[in-house]
């Protein structure tokens, strides 16, 4: 039985992105308030990829009352500090550099060193502590919640794994490097493996295998959603999508770690989203000039799928470099020694500042981005109304339109 029949198969797809996830909170909190604060589940099936996968644990846990989930949301994210993800203390920082010291000396001679930028230990603790997965699970089996996913990377297989809890009719999936696995409960290290930022965090490791940030390798956001029964998509990205032209420029200086590191992580955590949002646009477009009748008579599982995309419509390095020095000074020495304190390396700090300031500005651009469109909001949550009509024209798109998109549900 699924008591949220108000908004049948609509989904949550919250990407990856470390720090920047405080934006999706501001879009959520937005949402709350144009939909009433309602109690009611809007998102019966929810789907979370790196920090987005800890967002949508929280909300599957008030998956009873939505509105309290949000608030959640903004409590934590609101009252954040580095401390609360990863040491910044100067013995923890110490150490932690000297495992890296120690990998690179003794690294052919040693095994098993578990090397990372950070110390991530202090989000296991804040996991279990804002997380209750019996709830999940109650929230499931009483027909609050559909489905919920979080996807991690395996660095052994190379595959990337959904991990989902979901009503029996759920069934998992195999395709091209992608996999969907079934789980009985979640536990935190699937959502702490999800979030594992490669070369910032430490690998997890879930049954046989040691587990990454889930956008690695992630070249279709929205299919996990899409597996999981939606018909409707609400996708919450960390990036502005459609990248300003500027002119090439020259470099002299040596692009620093950070900027190396930044530039790397904005491929692992934005393109795919982009891109996939393109291809179901042109999945879309071709379906418009098939026949309903021959399609469904070739077999072909391809339907449309109401679409929404809410990101940032402004670059975050430049608010982030803003904020960078309000880190904690063992952290900031850390981080300057790899450039990161610099404005060429400000894309890496973008994804690190755990620091309730960075935070509460990023909500507050995500509130007001998702204000300023309550009218295409309202639509797309009101299943009588129509679809508005796709205004992207290729090769760019502007993500802040409504779209109906087809996709194939398998």
């Amino acid at each position: 039985m699924i008591r949220n029949a108000k908004y049948p198969g609509v989904a949550l797809v919250l990407q990856g992105g470390g720090a920047r996830a405080a934006y999706q909170v501001g879009v959520l909190k937005a949402v709350s308030e144009i939909l009433g604060h309602p109690a009611e589940n809007p998102f019966p099936i929810i789907t979370g990829t790196s920090a987005g996968a800890i967002n949508a644990a929280v909300l599957a846990q008030h998956a009873d009352n939505f509105a309290e989930g949000v608030a959640t949301l903004v409590r934590v994210w609101s009252q954040f500090t580095p401390d609360q993800v990863y040491r910044t203390d100067l013995s923890g920082v110490l150490k932690n550099s000297s495992k890296w010291l120690g990998a690179f000396l003794f690294g052919a001679i040693s095994k098993n060193h578990k090397v990372s930028l950070f110390d991530n230990s202090p989000l296991f603790k804040l996991v279990q502590h804002h997380v209750d997965f019996k709830r999940i699970t109650s929230h499931i089996e009483s027909g609050f919640l559909h489905a919920i996913s979080v996807t991690a990377s395996g660095y052994t297989s190379g595959q990337n794994c959904t991990f989902f809890q979901g009503a029996p009719d759920v069934q998992g999936w195999r395709r091209s490097q992608r996999v969907g696995i079934r789980v009985s409960q979640f536990r935190p290290e699937h959502l702490v493996a999800s979030a594992a930022i490669p070369f910032a965090f430490p690998a997890v490791k879930i049954n046989r295998e040691y587990f990454g940030d889930g956008s690695i390798r992630q070249m279709a956001p929205v299919s996990p959603a899409l597996h999981l029964g939606a018909t409707r998509v609400f996708v919450i990205g960390t990036a502005k999508l459609v990248k300003d032209t500027h002119e090439r420029i020259h470099g002299d200086s040596y692009p620093s770690l950070a900027q190396i590191a930044g530039h790397a992580m904005a491929s692992i955590f934005l393109d795919s989203l982009a891109v996939d949002i393109e291809l179901l646009q042109r999945m879309n477009t071709t379906l418009k000039y098939m026949d309903d009748e021959k399609l469904k008579a070739s077999g072909a599982n391809l339907h449309h799928v109401d679409v929404c995309v809410a990101c940032p419509n402004e670059p975050l390095e430049n608010l982030a470099h803003k904020h960078v020095g309000d880190l904690p000074w063992p952290i900031r020495f850390l981080m300057r020694s790899i450039g990161a304190m610099r404005k060429g390396g400000a894309t890496l700090s973008s994804y690190m500042l755990f620091d309730y300031r960075y935070c509460v500005a990023l909500i507050d651009m995500g509130y007001r981005d998702i204000m300023a469109r309550r009218e295409e909001i309202q639509i797309f949550f009101d299943p009588n109304a129509c679809p508005l009509p796709a205004q992207i024209q290729l090769p760019t798109f502007d993500p802040g339109r409504t779209v109906q998109m087809a996709a194939d549900a398998k």
